[in-house]
């Protein structure tokens, strides 16, 4: 069941976005956030998370975590990765999946809002370990929508199932689409 809030789905329509609602909502996922070029996907994902009346958690890059920022981060949900570190990130989340009855994560699988050609695997590894779905969801700018637009079951196939979401997803609907690579 979800739980609109409507004070959130007005706001992103006051500025011209029309969010995109999925007709379940799956209690435990990894919502695939594509494609990241800007700065405003977290704003546009934030009032669009907040609008389903869900706990907002995502990943971000450490570099975030000063103060204060950090303090902004940590009450809306984020979660700092150290992509230096070649500790598993995937196998915290999937440990941590087990004990929770509603967690669902927001990851941009091109890890950066540079043109990245390969998508790094770890929301797909994430959702596979812990035997959750994947909820594509996307920001596209040429259209100003928003939202969760399909929720897929991984096959067990990593490299047909990336395939597959990629091609859920454009560059024309980024904010900057020579930043995405197709």
């Amino acid at each position: 069941m979800i739980e609109y809030k409507p004070f959130w789905g007005k706001l992103l329509k006051m500025f011209g976005w029309k969010p995109i609602y999925p007709e379940r909502v799956s209690r435990k996922s990894v919502i695939c956030v594509a494609p990241h070029t800007s700065n405003w996907d977290f704003p546009l994902g934030l009032c669009y998370y907040l609008s389903m009346g869900r706990k907002p958690r995502f990943l971000i890059k450490k570099e975030w975590f000063v103060f204060p920022l950090n303090l902004f981060f940590k009450m809306v949900g984020g979660l700092a990765v150290d992509r230096n570190k070649k500790t598993s990130t995937v196998d915290q989340i999937i440990e941590g999946l087990a004990t929770k009855v509603d967690y669902n994560i927001a990851v941009t699988p091109e890890g950066t809002r540079s043109k990245r050609k390969e998508w790094k695997t770890g929301f797909w590894r994430i959702a596979s370990g812990a035997g959750i779905v994947i909820e594509l969801a996307r920001i596209d700018y040429k259209k100003k929508e928003l939202g969760i637009f399909e929720i897929f079951t991984p096959t067990g196939d990593m490299e047909a199932d990336i395939a597959y979401i990629r091609s859920k997803y454009r560059a024309d609907m980024a904010k900057f689409p020579e930043k995405y690579a197709e």
